[in-house]
């Protein structure tokens, strides 16, 4: 990871896409407390007042699902992600550099084939209208906006990942040159 000095030495889209990944992760966590919030509302009024509750479970999961994909870039630059490294640490140099392009170009396939196939399932939903079938009837794009929304974020922090790497600002896995197993 680059110290707060390093990356203002950044170019500027570099430094955008930081920018925005930080704040997709503060916002998916107040998501997940929100979240937390509303169902011990629901199970306060379910248990102690005796009342139905309508909106509560559905907004806690469309809330679980936006803090998942809007957190996930921020996962990935903060590599909070679970991460088994054992082959990375065993090579150096260059063959942990042409590991880490081939794990980061497969995984940024997989999530821009996942980007281009979430944003005709969100548009779907954007121009006809959808709702849930609840009494609620909660408009379907705004919670499946969070989708393409954080898939494209991702696909770019994936980019900003492997620009980094490939130009030498930082080290294939954030692991230090010359060391391994």
């Amino acid at each position: 990871m680059l110290n707060k000095e390093q990356e203002l030495a950044l170019p500027l889209w570099v430094q955008a896409v930081y920018a925005v990944s930080r704040a997709l992760g503060v916002f998916s966590a107040c998501l997940i407390v929100l979240a937390v919030v509303v169902v011990c509302q629901m199970v306060f009024v379910r248990a102690v007042l005796g009342q139905s509750s309508i909106w509560q479970t559905e907004f806690a999961t469309f809330a679980i699902l936006g803090a998942t994909f809007l957190g996930a870039p921020y996962i990935l630059l903060t590599r909070g992600h679970v991460a088994v490294d054992l082959l990375p640490m065993m090579v150096d140099g260059n063959k942990r550099r042409a590991l880490y392009f081939a794990g980061s170009f497969v995984a940024l396939a997989f999530c821009g084939l996942f980007f281009y196939a979430s944003l005709s399932w969100w548009y779907e939903t954007w121009s006809s209208g959808h709702t849930t079938s609840s009494m609620w009837r909660a408009r379907l794009w705004i919670p499946h906006l969070s989708v393409p929304v954080g898939l494209g974020l991702l696909c770019l922090q994936y980019l900003t990942e492997i620009w980094l790497v490939w130009t030498g600002k930082e080290e294939p896995y954030g692991m230090t040159p010359g060391v391994h197993l």
